[in-house]
């Protein structure tokens, strides 16, 4: 159950709410925001969810009171029925254009992501991703350039006009990450890092979630839950595939299932990495168009300008060629489904 106020409550207001909700024996859980919301974590008996729920709607400085099965509250579309529309420096996610992100796995150098901003803006992608701390197997692969990274991608995120994301690994790094892009990224390896969601969730900055290669649906959401919790309205979920059963021929596999399931249940934007989702560039196309036709509000896709000379993930980026070409495919599927492709009136107007 989630008990909404309406804005302007007081604070003896808020707390004979609390009051009321203890008196019965159940957990109180404040959720801060720009409405404050009073959650009950805890199961409530049957014969007592109505006459609890008449008791606190009519309890001064309450706005509504919704009750909510599932585990995860905020998250939830029972208590939140339309959808949120996420906006980040005019870039919306969740509303009726699809979103494209795109650039190299790793920030390698000034020169590198400069020629990746630019032909990715060009082709009609709206936000720039790369990594600066990069989370590898092995302690001997190429781990990222940090700070200096970070402080590349804010150079070239303004010389080029576009927005950014970059993963944050640490509690103590998002405030630092967060000065330097548009976007954190929570990776799946931090899935359930909760010391980081909740400094993410603090932050108030725009925060996409992946989910993890075991997680469930419910585990994913209750992550992004963690984040809502601490204030946090601006998160974006995504999928970059599961752990695979035939292993060798895609590196994850990818659950475009998860897609409809994910807006079904939960109101927050959803992107899908098809790169990580698969592994080889050759199948990213296709996956693209399928994630656009299952519903997917915005796309995540590793570019690199020289992919063969990649330090990380090389296997998995497209060409600036093949992205470009990627782009004007993916307009016809957007047409199908009635929404139209970000930034594509750019491309369409350069050539």
């Amino acid at each position: 159950m989630v008990v909404v106020m309406q804005p302007g409550a007081t604070g003896a207001e808020i707390e004979l709410v609390c009051q009321t909700i203890e008196e019965h024996g159940l957990e109180v859980l404040r959720m801060p925001g720009n409405v404050m919301a009073i959650g009950i974590p805890s199961a409530i008996p049957p014969d007592l969810r109505d006459p609890l729920q008449q008791k606190l709607e009519i309890l001064p400085g309450v706005s509504k009171v919704t009750q909510v099965s599932r585990s995860y509250k905020l998250a939830s579309r029972e208590f939140h029925p339309s959808d949120t529309v996420v906006t980040v420096g005019g870039v919306s996610f969740g509303g009726p254009t699809i979103q494209v992100i795109a650039g190299p796995c790793s920030i390698e150098s000034y020169e590198q992501l400069k020629a990746a901003a630019t032909a990715v803006r060009s082709a009609g992608a709206t936000v720039l991703r790369g990594g600066a701390f990069k989370p590898r197997t092995s302690p001997y692969a190429f781990q990222g350039l940090a700070v200096e990274g970070l402080q590349i991608m804010k150079q070239v995120g303004e010389e080029v006009g576009i927005r950014t994301i970059s993963e944050v690994m640490s509690p103590e790094m998002v405030g630092v990450v967060a000065e330097h892009v548009d976007i954190l990224q929570i990776g799946a390896r931090s899935m359930q890092n909760f010391p980081l969601l909740i400094e993410a969730g603090k932050s108030d900055h725009p925060v996409m979630l992946k989910r993890g290669p075991s997680a469930t649906i419910d585990e994913f959401l209750l992550a992004a839950e963690y984040l809502l919790s601490h204030g946090n309205s601006k998160v974006l979920l995504c999928e970059r595939g599961v752990h695979p059963l035939d292993r060798g021929y895609t590196r994850n596999t990818l659950d475009l299932s998860a897609v409809p399931v994910l807006k079904h249940h939960s109101h927050l934007p959803v992107v899908v990495d098809p790169s990580h989702g698969t592994g080889f560039a050759r199948y990213v196309p296709a996956m693209s168009c399928a994630a656009v036709a299952a519903g997917a509000d915005a796309l995540m896709i590793e570019v690199h300008p020289d992919p063969r000379h990649a330090l990380s993930d090389a296997a998995q980026a497209l060409t600036s060629e093949g992205f470009a070409d990627l782009m004007k495919r993916l307009q016809a599927f957007a047409a199908a489904v009635g929404r139209p492709l970000s930034g594509t009136e750019r491309y369409a107007a350069a050539n």
